[in-house]
């Protein structure tokens, strides 16, 4: 039976009927509201448009205020100044952390996703921004702050925002409930009189909205169709997979989510520019996959498991259980991507080891990361129990020392190793600000803050940076320069496209192997990387170099390649072994 063509109004009414009660709630006016919505907009923006992702697809992370300048510039316009000066060749696209005034969480308690924050600028800038970069938004849509208007609308009884919270009734079973914090799941509120019990995943400032009233959808409708408007091309959905909640269940990933994420996705589809979609679920694997449901949910998912197995691999030099989870991965389906990372605004996620690595390998890895300076951040586990949610650290910080390396003498190989996979593997490969930079942890923010977090979200003087990058012996100039020069090579390789065929290679425990075929099959790329502190020598004949084709390393074009001999690999050196440059 054929799909219905997205964006029609039967398959975005069947969508909602498999949310709401149709007896209940007028799904069909609802459905005319949405293709009205779409119908406006693309009226109002008859030119189409429409983001295309490549080899040369790369993001950069990045909070509105991650670099600031003595000069008093509004953060924003900094940030694409500096984005010009120094990354200009490197990332096409910006995801630019939560810019709308929020009352706290690193800018995920969104007050008004209507408005730029003040203190980084205005809509002009991300308009500006995005004439020559992709823009990706944050829609914080599981929760909205306490002290937004919504919120404040709805203690009184007021709209906009009445009945757009969940209240979580007597009869309500939270047993199940999979949780993400150790602090109360109910916060009390007094609501238009009346004390009220309200859901609050993340904390008692971020209530949770009520998507069991389709008006809490419709209002996300018309953010994202607004952000569009306003330039941004790439819309991550924060959270998504808590959105929806029934009695006795986990009340995560359940099915009325999935539906919601249809219908935005055949919202995005039917709109004359047309964004891309991304789920952020920090989650085990097979929970994750779901969200590309059956190509008609999120564009791109993020790849949680590749951080925390890729750290492990680099601290303990063995690389077998990061090969057995690539080779298990199942490739992306045309129209989607994996967003792949190592380090982003949050802490370093352990949810998606979960099933991967077992107890005692799990308690090691913690055992390093503590005396690396890592915190640690729980949920709730069943009633009492807590279970570690993630390491609070940077990425330099966690790769710095391990148990055969005290003094840190690999410290930046390690981490350009760490990257040199990642930009590796099949998806579309994404870095943080404070990553470029080999950026330690901020001890100084988090003693005035307390929050764990804070100690990976530095906020760097332009004028300190750009000094430190002019000596040749600093860190941040061996670290820049080596990340630009590589992703510089790997923006120009076709078998590195987000969705050219990849292979995992077996070539024991110290080196980590992969294979990438363009799309047309004209390039073979192999990516091999030392992950010991050893040197190794390696057999060519380890891997199906074509006798008739001339190979070179583009990472080290010294290199000399000749089939059926073998090349000593230094510690934590990677090779990229092409037959087309």
């Amino acid at each position: 039976m054929p799909k219905n063509k997205a964006g029609s109004f039967g398959s975005i009414k069947n969508h909602l009927n498999s949310i709401y009660d149709s007896e209940k709630i007028n799904t069909d006016l609802y459905a005319r509201k949405i293709k009205k919505l779409i119908s406006d907009f693309n009226i109002s923006n008859k030119l189409k448009k429409e983001f295309n992702w490549s080899e040369d697809t790369v993001l950069l992370i990045s909070y509105a205020d991650s670099i600031y300048s003595s000069k008093k510039n509004n953060t924003l316009k900094t940030l694409k100044s500096f984005h010009k000066d120094y990354f200009d060749n490197v990332f096409n696209c910006v995801h630019i952390l939560p810019f709308f005034p929020s009352s706290g969480d690193g800018g995920f308690s969104v007050m008004d996703h209507g408005e730029v924050d003040k203190k980084y600028g205005d809509w002009k800038d991300i308009k500006l921004y995005s004439k020559n970069k992709n823009i990706m938004a944050d829609i914080v849509i599981n929760h909205s702050s306490s002290k937004g208007i919504w919120f404040q609308n709805f203690l009184k009884g007021k709209e906009p925002g009445k009945n757009h919270f969940f209240i979580i009734e007597d009869k309500f079973d939270t047993t199940n409930v999979i949780r993400t914090r150790d602090h109360n799941l109910s916060q009390r509120f007094k609501v238009n009189g009346t004390y009220k019990n309200l859901w609050c995943t993340f904390s008692e400032d971020q209530i949770d909205l009520n998507f069991k009233n389709p008006d809490v959808l419709l209002d996300f409708i018309k953010i994202i169709i607004d952000l569009i408007d306003k330039g941004v091309l790439i819309l991550r959905l924060d959270a998504v997979g808590f959105l929806w909640k029934e009695t006795s269940t986990e009340c995560l990933n359940l099915p009325q989510t999935h539906s919601i994420i249809k219908i935005l996705r055949n919202v995005v589809d039917s709109l004359n520019i047309k964004a891309k979609i991304v789920t952020e679920t920090n989650l085990p694997r097979k929970e994750n996959l779901s969200y590309f449901g059956d190509s008609d949910e999120a564009h791109w998912i993020y790849n949680f498991s590749l951080a925390p197995l890729l750290v492990y691999t680099l601290l303990f030099e063995n690389c077998s259980i990061l090969s057995r989870w690539s080779k298990s991965m199942p490739p992306s389906r045309n129209g989607s991507a994996y967003l792949n990372f190592i380090a982003s605004h949050d802490g370093l996620g352990m949810r998606p080891i979960e099933g991967i690595l077992n107890n005692a390998q799990t308690k090691t890895f913690f055992r390093r990361i503590k005396k690396n300076g890592g915190k640690f951040s729980h949920r709730k586990f069943m009633k009492i129990n807590k279970k570690v949610y993630e390491s609070n650290i940077s990425l330099f910080n966690v790769l710095k020392y391990s148990d055969t390396d005290l003094e840190g003498k690999y410290s930046i190989d390690r981490f350009i190793a760490a990257h040199c996979i990642m930009f590796a593997m099949e998806g579309i490969p994404a870095v943080y600000f404070n990553s470029m930079f080999g950026t330690e942890d901020d001890h100084e923010r988090y003693k005035d803050t307390k929050h764990k977090r804070d100690l990976n979200r530095y906020k760097w003087n332009r004028e300190t940076l750009e000094k430190l990058l002019k000596v040749k012996k600093s860190k941040e100039y061996k670290i820049y320069n080596s990340l630009t020069k590589i992703l510089e090579i790997r923006k120009k390789q076709p078998a590195f496209h987000p969705n050219a065929i990849q292979f995992t290679l077996s070539l024991g425990d110290d080196i980590f192997g992969l294979w990438r075929q363009s799309i047309d099959r004209s390039q073979s790329i192999f990516s091999i990387t030392n992950v010991t502190s050893n040197y190794i020598k390696f057999d060519l004949n380890n891997i199906n170099l074509i006798q008739d084709e001339h190979w070179q390393d583009i990472l080290n074009p010294k290199n000399e390649i000749r089939i059926n001999r073998k090349i000593e690999l230094k510690p934590f050196q990677s090779i990229w072994l092409t037959n087309k440059s």
